[in-house]
């Protein structure tokens, strides 16, 4: 039978005054009020009050000593984690002579969301220039009838295009219209692929204020200018990729990897000396030297882009009227005031077989993370004893950035953070007595270490002979930086100011910081202690799976299914591959999909990154999200005499969502009417009987049971609840069906992209 927890005593305040007052009779015979106004009475109160505090105490001595043995047995509570972003600068500062200045900003520059501080991750060239990002969105003429009467016309007028001689196969014509790339919350975004030419195009811009005084060169901006004062600089440009089917797989002796990563090309315009587009009359790029430190299609990151000479960074002058935009030529720019402070175009192609999807991207763009940084602090004075334990004011500590000076220093050498004090080496060297006379033994040089728990700030040092002792009367002091948790999650625009900024610098986030979050409760410390014991920090059972999984830093995770033996591509149901896990994850929040939570890329690598040295090297883990399918509910009711006809309605259509919700739903599963009757019927008092239940999938027809299989989960398009019988499955999906978005497949093989003249010029 299982242990349980002895209570030293479970009376309360009631029972010891009561008990009291019970003895005062045969103690004080004399003593005779026993109401409230009586002060002797109060005294009494006062005293069960204190000895009711004092049981509650002693009560939590078996609570203590489970967590004094969380502590012994190496198990620290899982410290917050600080959230990410991405900020954007602007420059805009000129001189005392009104030429523009590129700005260089090292990293470890604090910037604020209000009270929340973050630092700058990597050093950056903050440009004197504007970019707005562009596509060329294809027009489909079979859905618009009056843009199929305008092709034939742009046909004749790019007659000349369609020569032979200019191309080496029958082309064409694809109407186009350029659009630029704006954030909508988390929507929206571009596929490459569904673009046009397959690029993003990228317009270097000279800032609307910066004006020639007298327009001696023919340009009201300066755009000269502009060139000389970016060549040669790095331009840093931010990208947010969208991911709309995020997965990764761990294979068997296969490690994570972070090596930087080449899969997105920047091109540049190759300008002849005339300012034409050469003798082929045909557009040139060339491939710009760019880099980044991480896979930038799976998780927002800086591509670095060292930019050229002035006399490179040039733009096609002396271009035909109906040259502009066509083919391989910049996006036409309606708004010729614009088109007037370009100083070049960059084009941004995938490289060959990547898929790219792209929500955001923008220049002078940094990395942040949200930490706060303590310098000098003065920790205490060291004692010469063994154990000796220190505890930071300011939790949760991000071990990387910890540096322990001790005065006075020994040996002159730095002091280290050390995963265990066991693997340190004794302060006084002395020769190991196991091997012969004559044997050199190695030394361990890990002398000068110590420990941290991060979630409790507490430093940790040796006992002499594992690590050296502080001496006593020694000052300690570190530099360290600490975290905020889930406090770090801003909304895009949060951040906006820096008191390290130089003048004329301004400083926001485009999109949400992400990955802040709280630190393990000590409730949810104590649960680990068992599944420590079993799994060791070792990925073996299923069980192990899913508890190390839900320890993930950084992530809220809602659900964890462990499927052994299965692969989601191969198997059909788990134990046909050996070798094989996967897990399906499940957010616990999701602001794009409330109702049909989606983990996203950097989730998954969050977790993956967590999973990967915990696994068997033989083990292959794929992680997914659910495979939702579309289902359609109609429900028909009869209300008990006097309900509301409308809070029963919505009570009816709660208790469907709950019963449906994918965080509860088992894999493989079918979703019956029958089931669906009985839930409505028994979890709502109000309704007397239901009338009927029409199911669908999709865009089927309506069926008694739909079935799931692999990871396939239910998401709930539309519940209608009436009273009488249920509405039509179709009619549900008449009120709901969404708009057509106006975007066609682009076609295949030869073309020749044209730009649509707008009807109203700017």
């Amino acid at each position: 039978m299982p242990l349980t927890i002895p209570t030293l005593d479970d009376r309360r305040y009631q029972q010891l005054l009561d008990e009291a007052l019970a003895r005062i009779p045969v103690h004080t015979p004399e003593w005779t009020n026993f109401n409230r106004s009586d002060p002797g009475v109060t005294l009494i109160e006062v005293f069960a009050f204190l000895t009711e505090t004092l049981l509650y105490r002693a009560n939590q001595m078996p609570e203590r000593n489970r967590r004094k043995f969380l502590s012994l047995l190496g198990v620290p509570l899982q410290p917050a984690s600080s959230a990410r972003g991405i900020v954007t600068f602007r420059n805009e500062k000129s001189n005392d002579s009104g030429q523009l200045e590129t700005i260089t900003l090292s990293s470890d520059v604090e910037v604020r969301a209000g009270n929340v501080p973050f630092r700058s991750e990597q050093g950056l060239d903050i440009l004197p220039i504007e970019a707005t990002v562009y596509f060329k969105r294809l027009l489909d003429a079979q859905r618009d009838p009056q843009l199929a009467q305008k092709k034939q016309y742009y046909q004749e007028l790019y007659a000349s295009y369609f020569d032979p001689t200019n191309l080496p196969s029958p082309a064409t014509l694809q109407l186009y219209e350029t659009i630029p790339l704006e954030l909508r919350g988390e929507t929206g975004g571009v596929n490459l692929a569904d673009t046009v030419d397959n690029a993003l195009w990228i317009a270097l811009l000279v800032r609307p204020n910066d004006k020639n005084q007298n327009d001696q060169n023919g340009s009201l901006y300066k755009v000269s200018e502009a060139r000389h004062a970016i060549a040669g600089k790095t331009l840093s440009l931010g990208l947010v990729p969208l991911i709309d089917n995020p997965q990764r797989n761990l294979t068997p002796g296969q490690r994570t990897r972070s090596d930087e990563q080449h899969l997105l090309d920047v091109y540049l315009p190759v300008v002849a000396a005339n300012g034409g587009l050469g003798t082929n009359q045909r557009p040139s790029y060339r491939r710009l030297e760019a880099s980044a430190s991480q896979d930038l299609l799976s998780e927002p990151g800086i591509v670095q882009i060292t930019l050229p000479s002035a006399d490179e960074l040039q733009l096609w002058d002396d271009l035909d009227p109906l040259e502009a935009g066509v083919r391989e030529l910049p996006p036409a720019l309606d708004d010729t005031n614009k088109a007037a402070r370009v100083i070049t175009w960059l084009r941004l192609q995938a490289a060959a077989g990547a898929q790219v999807k792209l929500l955001w991207a923008g220049i002078n763009a940094t990395p942040v993370t949200q930490r706060a940084q303590v310098t000098s602090e003065l920790l205490g004075v060291g004692t010469g004893e063994p154990d000796q334990t220190f505890s930071l004011a300011h939790t949760p500590v991000l071990p990387a950035s910890l540096r322990l000076t001790i005065i006075p220093a020994v040996d002159n050498k730095p002091w280290q953070l050390i995963d265990d004090l066991l693997a340190a080496g004794p302060e006084v060297p002395s020769p190991d007595l196991r091997l012969p006379p004559g044997t050199a033994a190695a030394v361990n040089e890990a002398v000068n270490v110590f420990t941290i728990d991060p979630e409790a700030g507490l430093l940790r040092f040796g006992d002499g002979t594992r690590g050296r002792r502080p001496a006593a009367g020694a000052t300690l002091r570190v530099d360290y930086a600490y975290g905020l948790g889930r406090a770090g999650n801003v909304g895009a625009g949060a951040i906006s100011s820096g008191a390290a900024l130089p003048d004329g610098v301004k400083v926001t986030n485009p999109v949400r910081t992400w990955g802040g979050a709280e630190a393990e409760t000590i409730d949810q410390g104590e649960k680990q202690i068992t599944h420590y014991l079993q799994h060791r920090d070792r990925l073996v059972t299923a069980e192990d799976f899913a508890t190390i999984v839900r320890r993930t830093p950084g992530v809220a995770i809602g659900r964890v299914e462990v499927l052994p033996a299965f692969h989601p591509e191969l198997s059909e149901e788990p134990g046909d591959a050996a070798g094989s896990v996967t897990l399906l994850l499940i957010p616990q929040v999701d602001p794009v999909h409330p109702t049909a939570p989606q983990p996203d890329q950097i989730f998954l690598n969050a977790v993956c990154t967590w999973l990967d040295p915990r696994r068997l090297v033989t083990t292959e883990v794929l992680l997914r999200g659910p495979d939702y399918q579309p289902i359609w509910v109609s429900v028909g009711i009869k209300p008990v005499a006097g309900a509301s006809v409308a809070q029963t309605r919505e009570a009816v259509r709660q208790a469907l969502s709950d019963f449906l919700s994918p965080f509860t739903w088992p894999l493989y599963k079918a979703v019956n009417d029958r089931e669906l009757m009985a839930i409505a019927a028994s979890r709502v008092p109000a309704v007397q009987f239901v009338t009927g239940v029409v199911l669908a999938a999709g865009t089927s027809a309506p069926q008694s049971v739909i079935n799931f299989s692999k990871l396939q989960l239910p998401q709930i398009m539309g519940i209608s609840v009436v009273v009488g019988d249920p509405l039509a499955v179709d009619d549900i999906r008449a009120q709901q069906a969404p708009p057509l978005d106006g975007q066609g497949n682009p076609s295949q093989g030869n073309f020749v992209a044209v730009p649509i003249i707008p009807e109203d010029c700017h």
